[in-house]
């Protein structure tokens, strides 16, 4: 069913987005071969939609607390937040430019009070839709010092010609959009000879691919043909694809001034990325001086926020040069170093950059880290995602470091990142703890990993699987071994969770009307009842037909005195050498967690 493009697609869109490049990021760091082949397109992209779908999220939220009747926010607010954030998100070449991509959408879609909205009619949705395309690839394309073509800016002039030859509503145009891209991406290897060299498409034209099937799903109600999966580099199935006439010769890699170096480790040494504040003459100026200075340079922005990505020999100059046009913050600065002579770990196909040490932390620049601080780190540590405090307090008296989970918002990969930093560890085993945040955790972990810290994500679905996995824990066992044993004991242990619904719905096990106690096992409604501990015993029951030698129980916030003794009692008079473990976790919102070991 066609929707209307308003407030609630761009969020929808966001989510979508979102979760589709989380599926398709290490698929797209792998291909990542231009303008530096430093395995973080993927990766760059997932954190800077992840930016702007925390924006919207946070415009919704604004409206919602907001006195009065309950209205979310208008069209025009939603894409000016999504735009915004991805703005303030943007992570390397393809973030940044990802970022002014959804500028130029919102410069139309926000126009005229949110007349291209549900007012306009399909027609005039369509319309709308069609122009903010296009001026989303004309501000890239002015964003970027030295377009090539073959690259996401291929890509998006593409989507917009083809939505531009398209009639019909909002979902034909996006559909339209989407199918000119992915035409577009497959054709970039013979535009761009590096890619042709290596066997691949464009990575960051990929990662639009995937921005655009989203929006077209969006507006659909449909999800669109899945893009064929990208050749990786050197793959046998694909093998080196001759280079065009006018591409450079084997062996070598086209810069973004169209010149020929020696490979990745011929170009800058340096990847500088900062905020600026400043109005449009000084960044007239810092372009030119930039230019002069690096390559791969991205202005992006306006109404005096930028953000500002180069390629540069001489990091400290390029942020002289913000200073002198404004206020630059949020500076980051990545030496490639020697990393694309070598890979830093060998499941990965290209090399991570190291974030430079400059004596500051890179989450917080200007933030000085004490000295000495690298060598002070412990060999190992546990970061765990938990959803109370008491399974903070369990978990951090285990020695792991604990992130604290907030019903029902997302936690971001920084977040993430950070606590991983925060544990200062040169190895770091990452628990996410809950099925919705496996993607998040991969981007956090590929963050750490650009730091120069080994970090394995175990894909823990619930809390009880990361206490499983944390009781088997061992430092003094080699990082690999440690894994291994960490994630079969997370896999051995079965799970389930009790909530409350909070209306009618249709559920695996029949509808559910509000207040009902639902029963959750392994993420899937199993079982509807009217009260905490029937509906305990009934999961309890099922879950142990199949075998089982120990049950946790993990109480949460406000459940009654006596109903987690009741169940171990419960346990121990029908069930056969069953022993039973209580923690009061404290979660709120879910009032019982059970896993069967």
């Amino acid at each position: 069913m066609p929707h209307t493009l308003d407030a609630d697609a761009v969020r929808t869109w966001c989510g979508l987005a979102l979760d589709a490049l989380g599926r398709a990021r290490e698929e797209i760091d792998a291909i990542n071969v231009y303008p530096v082949a430093d395995a973080d397109t993927g990766t760059n992209l997932y954190l800077t939609v992840e930016s702007a779908a925390q924006a919207v999220t946070a415009a919704f939220d604004g409206h919602a607390a907001a006195p009065g009747p309950a209205a979310g926010p208008s069209l025009p607010e939603a894409v000016r937040a999504m735009a915004h954030g991805a703005l303030i998100g943007a992570r390397g070449n393809s973030g940044t430019i990802l970022a002014q991509l959804l500028r130029g959408m919102a410069d139309v879609l926000a126009d005229g009070d949110g007349e291209i909205g549900a007012a306009a009619g399909p027609h005039g949705e369509a319309d709308g839709l069609r122009r903010a395309l296009r001026r989303a690839a004309e501000l890239a394309y002015r964003g970027v010092a030295h377009p090539v073509e073959g690259t996401v800016l291929t890509v998006a002039r593409a989507a917009a010609d083809a939505a531009a030859r398209t009639e019909g509503d909002p979902a034909a145009v996006a559909r339209a959009a989407y199918e000119g891209a992915r035409a577009a991406l497959e054709a970039t290897p013979a535009q761009l000879g590096v890619l042709a060299l290596a066997g691949v498409v464009d990575a960051g034209g990929y990662g639009l691919v995937v921005v655009l099937g989203a929006l077209a799903e969006a507006v659909s109600g449909r999800p669109p043909a899945a893009a064929g999966r990208p050749p990786a580099a050197g793959s046998p199935a694909t093998g080196p694809v001759a280079a065009p006439e006018g591409c450079p010769a084997a062996g070598h890699t086209a810069t973004p001034h169209g010149s020929v170096g020696e490979g990745p480790g011929g170009g800058p040494a340096f990847e500088v990325i900062y905020l600026l504040e400043a109005d449009e003459t000084a960044v007239a100026r810092l372009r030119d001086r930039l230019d002069a200075l690096g390559d791969s340079l991205v202005v992006v922005g306006g109404d005096g926020l930028w953000n500002v990505h180069v390629h540069v020999d001489d990091a400290g100059a390029a942020v002289e040069a913000g200073i002198e046009a404004g206020r630059p913050h949020r500076i980051r600065i990545t030496h490639f170093g020697t990393a694309a002579a070598r890979r830093v770990h060998a499941d990965e196909p290209y090399p991570r950059p190291r974030t430079e040490d400059t004596g500051k932390r890179p989450d917080r620049p200007g933030a000085e880290e004490p000295p000495g601080a690298r060598a002070d780190r412990a060999p190992r540590a546990v970061v765990a995602v938990v959803p109370g405090e008491g399974l903070a307090a369990l978990c951090a008296e285990a020695g792991a470091t604990t992130v604290a989970a907030r019903p029902g918002e997302r936690l971001a990969a920084g977040e993430l990142a950070q606590a991983v930093r925060r544990a200062r560890a040169r190895e770091v085993v990452l628990l996410p703890n809950d099925a919705e945040l496996r993607h998040t955790a991969a981007a956090a972990a590929a963050q750490a990993r650009a730091e120069g810290v080994r970090v394995a994500v175990i894909p823990t679905r619930s809390p009880v699987q990361g206490l499983a996995a944390l009781a088997v824990h061992e430092p003094g066992r080699s990082f690999d071994e440690d894994v291994v044993a960490m994630t079969s004991a997370a896999g051995a242990t079965r799970y389930a969770e009790l909530a409350v619904a909070e209306r009618q719905s249709w559920t695996m096990a029949g509808v559910c009307q509000a207040g009902d106690v639902l029963g959750l096992i392994d993420g899937d409604v199993a079982v509807i009842g009217d009260g905490l501990s029937g509906t305990a015993e009934t999961v309890l029951d099922r879950m142990l037909a199949a075998g089982g030698e120990l049950v946790t129980l993990v109480v949460g916030a406000d459940v009654p005195d006596g109903v987690a003794e009741h169940l171990e009692r419960h346990v121990r008079d029908g069930h056969f050498a069953v022993d039973t473990v209580i923690y009061h976790g404290g979660q709120p919102g879910v009032p019982l967690i059970i896993g069967i070991e």
